[in-house]
């Protein structure tokens, strides 16, 4: 089977690479990915796999086997793209690789399908939305897509200073992050006459200066910082009176992240507030810390050497990088989850509007996430069988 599913990858790579081509062509953002979501059901439609799509949000789910019959297994590839200045033109732009996992998804299971896999139990096939708002996998979980979720795989396409193109780990140690986004609000005055107004930029200053001013355990990876700011508008002699700012709060682990968030929102209110102004802050966006997985992490190395060889595994990558695919297990204990991280030679780095890589790596990431889980059926098949006697 192992050798079947190499095979066909290998000559199917012209296909693969077009499937990409048009994905990383109609790059749409968070929750308006319309046209991205009707692509991949005419894909499972091509594949005679039955899907659901949702009323209120972008997404799909595919079905493919029983569940009566052996366990559920997720397979889950995001599909939204970033807003950003792509040659000084604002676009929605793949940079951080949706396209690619998206590709993977979608030509693992054709793989598997060609080369005469049938699952024992159900694999669902989840096209998530919204991976970059923090809010995907919730929109999921709330719709009941996990509830009988057992194993669960994902893949993520590494930059250059992680993973070398030929190489893939069997998980990805990704930190947690929260995302705040705050207002202020003082009084507009004529600039001749500062002390007549409450100046929001001078608020966000202090905001600044307060955030970098947060101190944590410097033995743990962590790092607040201001990452967005507005105040005033288009006349110079205004002092403005409104502001927003947005922070970027990350740590490796879940736990110094919830000693480090109280903290910056302690010190952007007491400071934000120190000229008069009023300020307010929310949560926008949470993603959880991984959590190793020793067993699902022990199928993947076994896919890794079997599918690209034993000089291609490599040990699992630390990043201060969030995603959302960990959520599903915070939210699911029960579920046994690793994300898959493919060395693409990706340069200069994820999110940036010029990112590129390797796409020969496309064909590595079918054939590991193809291999990945037919071992881990095969495994779970025997388990299945001995249980039931």
């Amino acid at each position: 089977m192992i050798e079947k599913i190499k095979h066909w990858v290998d000559e199917n790579k012209a296909s693969i690479r077009s499937t990409y081509d048009h994905l990383h062509a109609n790059a749409e953002v968070s929750w308006k990915e319309e046209k991205t979501t009707e692509y991949l059901c005419q894909q499972l439609k091509l594949l005679d796999i039955p899907f659901q799509t949702f009323e209120d949000h972008t997404g799909v789910i595919g079905y493919w086997g029983n569940k009566e019959e052996g366990c559920v297994i997720g397979l889950r590839a995001d599909i939204d793209a970033l807003w950003q200045i792509v040659d000084g033109e604002w676009k929605a732009n793949h940079s951080c690789g949706h396209d690619a996992h998206m590709t993977i998804l979608l030509y693992t299971i054709a793989c598997l399908k060609k080369v005469g896999f049938s699952p024992k139990g159900l694999i669902k096939i989840i096209f998530q939305p919204a991976e970059e708002s923090g809010k995907g996998a919730q929109a999921l979980i709330d719709k009941g897509v996990m509830d009988d979720v057992e194993y669960l795989l994902g893949l993520h396409v590494r930059p250059i200073q992680e993973l070398s193109f030929g190489e893939a780990s069997p998980a990805i140690y990704h930190g947690a992050t929260t995302l705040l986004k705050g207002k202020v609000e003082g009084r507009q005055a004529h600039g001749a006459r500062p002390n007549l107004g409450i100046n929001a930029a001078d608020s966000l200053g202090a905001i600044i200066q307060a955030v970098n001013a947060v101190k944590i355990d410097p033995t743990v990876s962590a790092s607040a910082k201001v990452t967005m700011v507005q105040a005033g508008g288009n006349n110079m002699n205004i002092i403005p009176g409104y502001a927003e700012f947005g922070i970027d709060i990350r740590a490796q682990n879940n736990e110094v992240l919830q000693q480090l968030v109280p903290q910056v929102k302690h010190a952007v209110l007491t400071a934000g507030a120190a000229n008069g102004a009023q300020v307010k802050v929310e949560e926008l966006a949470a993603m959880v810390a991984a959590e190793p997985n020793k067993k699902m992490e022990g199928i993947v190395t076994e896919a890794i050497v079997a599918a690209l060889g034993e000089n291609a595994l490599a040990a699992p990558p630390v990043t201060p990088g969030g995603e959302d695919f960990h959520f599903y297990h915070h939210s699911f204990p029960h579920i046994q989850a690793t994300m898959v991280g493919l060395g693409t030679d990706l340069y200069p780095g994820l999110h940036d509007p010029n990112m590129s890589f390797n796409l020969d790596s496309l064909q590595n990431g079918v054939k590991v996430l193809a291999v990945s889980t037919v071992k881990l059926i095969e495994q779970e098949s025997k388990e299945y069988a001995g249980n039931s006697k």
